[in-house]
């Protein structure tokens, strides 16, 4: 290794906390073994039990650990109150040899501040929340807004301001696409490849593929923007999509932008570190000269939107360190089009080549994103990670067969966690908040179709939808999280059903809650029954626009308040000018007194949009951060977008918000 590698690669991301927990996710070059501190708002030092603390680490390569470390004892932290906390580090027995692990990373903490700090706060009143954020998207990213928000706090409460208006989110809530596994630009992949050479991530074999191992992809003359060459491919028998590509063959994977898929574990592994930390940028080059020359115009255009993305880097991983992030996967995150229909699963989980690309990238997500949600379901899962990522294999398999160094890891026992992964079905938490918060997996438990191969899946099935429904009584107000939005715009829909009648799903990404009839029919009871919670608050994103609906049941005195959030995405966008179009023909067919809302499934409910400020249609298509405002018991529900170019956009409340 020629290059010097920073002990504290990635984080600490403020993954969770409670009145009684506290975890941390981080990576770093050396198996550390971590011991937390807390210091109360005084600067004085909590007394944390050494039994309190829980720590789980991955080797994921020679120099490569991801920690998740917890403190969990009762009476931890008290609502509102500003908090501080250390990482220590120590290889030995001795605490004379503990350091700090956080002071060597000065952008980490804000001015007037030595350590990161974060506050517990029960009662929900500000959560931030975003999705699809594609690093080379020709755009600024939005996320570094999180890290203004932090520090606008931290200069009001410095000037005594009690502007509530200024108070940092109280959490952020990742719905979805936090990578795009499946559309990559060159440098970004020019860049992964380094990070595995330089913290020697594991090596991987493939079965049924062209490429025989990780080593032989990185190498191979399509591994470089002809990917798609190298992924597994079928018969096509769709009418549709002869008619539009004449295609006789088609990829097991949709996804238009699959140039640069990534394939290995490692691969995904890297893009997440470079996705969240700014430390490997510095040790890598973008230039690259063996760019085959078709390529290469892409190329330098994407070096510059992947250099922008970079620089503001050091403000994420800032704010990412000082507000609790909650997260759950999307298509995007694993691959595009991942289980939208019957079809598609038996296609991709039929030939071993893409069902490895698939358990590699779910793999992933739990060591990135899933680990660090509540684990009330995860325990064993934790414990099948750990066979797999242990110190222990990596010293077995320190010298290969050829008696040169080598960093493989246990094929089978890889193979066998995927086998558990795609048995795994308890992705979905919820967070005892008040209101309450839960994270639907839309993703997992889907409703096939029994019909056709073709037609969508609904995004829940029957059995999930029904533990939702019995979660929900009882509840006076809850936010729901679901990736894809409940109530689409309506004129989409129509375009996505067109396509789907004709066997089009998968060109159109056909995945909304109204695209399969049980599952619309459900879902929708799920808001008529009588123990609906009355005040309804559904978060969103996916669709790389944003919108508000607010929602209450025709012909009935009690309707519950249901709104609508959907911001999307981070750092993306929908085709400006087809959305214009779309947003148009929607206000002109389906607007709130439209007779042709009698058509859709939603017939007995009234849908009306909330205007935002400044702008000519209800859809927003701009990269932004979604924040949600509430009082005290969740009665007024706020909706603003934080745009990545500094404008603050408000949703107007309809009269039936404010009604409410």
């Amino acid at each position: 290794m020629t290059k010097s590698l920073p002990e504290l690669i990635a984080g600490p991301i403020l993954r969770h906390t409670t009145a009684h927990k506290i975890v941390w996710w981080l990576v770093t070059s050396k198996a550390y073994d971590i011991k937390p501190t807390l210091l109360n708002s005084q600067g004085d030092e909590l007394h944390i039990d050494s039994t309190s603390i829980k720590q789980d680490r991955f080797c994921i390569g020679q120099h490569a650990y991801i920690h998740l470390v917890s403190v969990e004892q009762e009476d931890l932290f008290n609502e509102g109150e500003l908090y501080s906390y250390d990482l220590l580090t120590s290889q030995g027995n001795s605490d004379a040899e503990e350091q700090s692990l956080l002071k060597s990373t000065t952008h980490l903490c804000y001015d007037g501040f030595e350590l990161p700090n974060f506050r517990f706060n029960r009662v929900l009143r500000k959560v931030a929340q975003g999705s699809c954020r594609k690093p080379h998207f020709n755009g600024k990213d939005a996320l570094p807004l999180l890290d203004e928000q932090v520090k606008a706090e931290l200069n009001s409460e410095a000037k005594q301001s009690n502007d509530h208006n200024l108070r940092r989110p109280d959490m952020m809530l990742m719905t979805g696409d936090q990578v795009y596994v499946d559309d990559v630009a060159g440098p970004m992949l020019h860049a992964i490849h380094q990070v595995i050479d330089l913290l020697g991530l594991h090596e991987e074999s493939f079965e049924g593929a062209t490429v025989a191992n990780l080593k032989e992809l990185k190498q191979h003359e399509h591994g470089f923007y002809q990917r798609e060459l190298l992924l597994p491919e079928v018969e096509a028998n769709d009418k549709l999509e002869k008619a539009f590509f004449a295609a006789k063959r088609k990829p097991v994977f949709t996804s238009v932008n699959a140039k640069n898929h990534l394939i290995g574990l490692s691969e995904m592994l890297a893009m997440y570190i470079l996705s969240w930390s700014p430390k490997l940028w510095k040790l890598v080059e973008l230039d690259k000269h063996d760019v085959a020359e078709e390529h290469r115009e892409k190329y330098v255009e994407e070096t510059k939107h992947i250099t922008a993305f970079a620089e503001t880097l050091p403000m994420v991983q800032r704010a990412m360190a000082h507000v609790p992030s909650y997260m759950i996967f999307d298509d995007h995150d694993v691959t595009d089009d991942w289980n939208l229909t019957r079809g598609w699963e038996e296609q991709v989980y039929g030939h071993p080549f893409s069902k490895r690309i698939i358990g590699n990238a779910i793999t992933a997500y739990f060591l990135c994103q899933g680990c660090g949600n509540p684990r009330t379901e995860l325990e064993e899962m934790f414990e099948q990670f750990a066979k797999v990522f242990s110190e222990d294999n990596l010293e077995e398999s320190a010298v290969d067969d050829s008696g040169e160094s080598s960093n493989q890891y246990c094929e089978v026992k890889h193979q066998d966690l995927i086998e558990y992964l795609f048995d795994f079905d308890q992705w979905h938490y919820q967070l005892d908040t008040s209101p309450p918060v839960h994270v639907l997996d839309t993703r997992t438990q889907r409703w096939r179709s029994e019909s056709s191969l073709n037609k969508p899946s609904g995004l829940m099935d029957w059995e999930a939808l029904c533990e939702l429904q019995h979660n929900l009584k009882g509840c006076e107000s809850v936010i729901m999280v679901s990736a894809a939005p409940v109530y689409g715009v309506k004129f989409i829909e129509m375009v996505q059903k067109i396509f789907t009648i004709f066997g089009g799903a998968l060109i159109v990404d056909a995945e909304n809650w109204m695209a399969h009839r049980g599952t619309a029919s459900v879902m929708l009871n799920i808001f008529r029954h009588i123990k609906t919670p009355p005040n309804f608050i559904i978060l969103s994103g996916d669709v790389h626009y944003s919108f508000v609906y607010d929602v209450k049941l025709r012909f009935r005195r009690n309707s519950p308040s249901i709104t609508q959030f959907t911001s999307s995405g981070l750092h993306n966008q929908f085709p400006d000018g087809l959305l214009r179009w779309f947003d148009r023909l929607n206000r002109w067919f389906y607007g709130h007194r439209s007779p042709l809302n009698f058509l859709t499934k939603r017939r007995n409910m009234s849908v009306r949009q909330r205007q935002p400020e400044g702008q000519t249609g209800t859809l927003v298509n701009h990269s932004n951060i979604g924040v949600l405002s509430l009082n005290e018991d969740a009665t007024q529900v706020d909706c603003a977008l934080i745009c990545s170019d500094g404008r603050k956009v408000q949703f107007q409340r309809t009269k039936a918000s404010k009604d409410s």
